[in-house]
């Protein structure tokens, strides 16, 4: 079953229980996927659904952020409970030790030697770790690892 399938039985479900807080999420997921489809004309296959998905959770860890620190403690709630649902969505993440790892090998597979090849690295681990890691954290591994 593809993402896409599987977001929309998940809407099935949300709206059966009547699961509000689901289903607006599902349904903003969705909407995220339609515009990425009309926008360039083309079918978001799973990669491409995982990738909008992990910017969504970007957004929302922003946005809990600053409402909690402007005092607003109740959406910054609702912003971490629509992470949590978004989140049954990623592949799951890498632990530190394995994105360390990933990091070695790929600094070894390109030779770089200092942070002026960082940028080498990056596109190395940008496409074998789309959608597996945090690429802030990766990116403050591979700092650490150049330096």
């Amino acid at each position: 079953m593809s993402l896409k399938e599987r977001l929309n039985e998940d809407m099935k479900t949300a709206m059966r229980s009547k699961d509000q807080l689901s289903l607006s999420t599902i349904r903003l997921i969705n909407a995220a996927v339609k515009q990425y489809e009309v926008d360039e004309r083309t079918e978001a296959d799973d990669a491409k659904v995982i990738a909008l998905i992990s910017k969504m959770v970007k957004q929302r860890k922003d946005s809990a952020k600053i409402y909690a620190d402007a005092g607003r403690q109740d959406l910054a709630d609702k912003e971490n409970a629509e992470i949590d649902i978004i989140n049954r969505y990623l592949p799951q993440m890498m632990s530190a030790a394995e994105i360390q790892q990933a990091v070695a090998d790929a600094v070894a597979q390109t030779g770089a030697a200092g942070m002026a090849d960082m940028g080498k690295v990056m596109g190395v681990l940008k496409t074998s770790l789309a959608g597996k890691a945090d690429m802030g954290e990766v990116n403050k591994i591979l700092k650490a690892a150049l330096s």
